[in-house]
């Protein structure tokens, strides 16, 4: 293994990672729990009360947050009525906490996963149960790195091409390692 998923059996996977691999992995899902943010509440808070609490109505304004966290109702980058926002803002009002929560513990599941490494990385074997937070973690971090990088599907082959010299070719890297992480744990999930 070159730093790919690869089938260990029964939908697990496994992965090896160098201390540089995972370092950055581990360093991006601590970014990605920092941009999402806590969750509602604090720990002595009733956790009743947080059954019910109520997210946003408004779309983040973070183009990166926006790609995380969708409107359910109108296209993406068009204008809307009045009464599409107002349906939106109410399905958000009742989703978007779940959907963090989510996210949070996607991410953590990935960075807790890394912390069990050695300091030189090693192999890392993913149980069944844990690769589709794992593939929720990846999808997360591609999308908000395609976010910032401002990627379309017709100029992502253009990134390929992007000179050694180019301020984003450190994140476009990233980007497409972990497009390349997320292709090979679907397949390491289904073999």
């Amino acid at each position: 293994m070159a730093g790919l998923f690869e089938s260990a059996g029964g939908g697990s996977a496994a992965i090896a990672l160098d201390e540089v691999e995972a370092s950055i992995l581990r360093t991006l899902e601590v970014q990605m729990l920092e941009l999402i943010g806590p969750g509602p509440g604090g720990p002595g808070d009733d956790p009743l009360a947080a059954l019910f609490a109520e997210g946003p109505t408004e779309a983040p304004e973070d183009p990166a947050l926006a790609r995380l966290f969708p409107d359910a109702y109108g296209e993406p980058g068009e204008s809307t009525d009045a009464e599409t926002r107002a349906m939106a803002g109410e399905f958000r009002r009742y989703t978007e906490v779940d959907l963090r929560a989510r996210k949070r513990e996607d991410a953590l599941a990935v960075v807790r996963s890394l912390d069990g490494l050695g300091e030189d990385g090693g192999l890392l074997r993913i149980p069944a149960g844990e690769c589709r937070r794992w593939l929720g973690a990846l999808n997360d971090l591609r999308l908000t790195l395609g976010s910032r990088l401002e990627v379309s599907e017709e100029d992502e082959q253009g990134l390929y091409r992007l000179p050694d010299t180019d301020e984003r070719k450190p994140l476009v890297m990233a980007y497409i390692w972990l497009g390349e992480l997320q292709e090979t744990l679907l397949e390491a999930m289904s073999g």
